[in-house]
């Protein structure tokens, strides 16, 4: 090994970028059992909220909001339609288009989760004060415009 590398835990930045992933995923562990006694998961919440607050969007809209690639909305979906959460219809203007709509039974279900998601994030966040939340919002939010424009140059 080159006696000049920086190994990933010597960067200055490191612990920084461990302790994001750690957080992040410690977060889905602790929503997906919050969820568990509504035999749902966090990706399916993800689509459900989304459904709740943008009525009538696209699968191609919401795969992209949701950052997930069609194949991951083509399995979903049919899941969460099976078990009478989620419709699709056509588009009147566009034959090609599907749009998606929560059910009764799925906006019923919806309202549930997000009361379990929102008694989360106060259990979880109460403790830090509201200027050191705001502030790691907007630095979450900057690396992910960061990494989202890098993927767009990828691509």
């Amino acid at each position: 090994m080159d006696e000049n590398q920086v190994l990933p835990w010597d960067h200055p930045r490191f612990r920084s970028w461990i302790a994001v992933g750690r957080a992040c995923q410690m977060m889905q562990q602790a929503l997906s059992r919050s969820l568990a006694p509504l035999d749902i998961k966090p990706p399916h919440l993800d689509i459900l909220v989304n459904l709740y607050r943008f009525e009538g969007i696209s699968q191609q809209e919401l795969a992209r909001k949701l950052l997930v690639g069609r194949s991951n909305m083509s399995m979903l979906l049919p899941q969460m339609e099976k078990r009478g959460l989620v419709e699709r219809r056509g588009d009147p203007a566009d034959k090609r288009v599907l749009r998606l709509y929560l059910t009764e039974s799925g906006n019923a279900l919806t309202r549930k989760a997000m009361v379990i998601q929102t008694e989360l994030i106060e259990a979880t966040l109460s403790a830090t004060p509201l200027e050191e939340c705001l502030a790691m919002a907007e630095v979450m939010e900057a690396l992910t415009r960061r990494l989202q424009s890098e993927e767009k140059l990828a691509c």
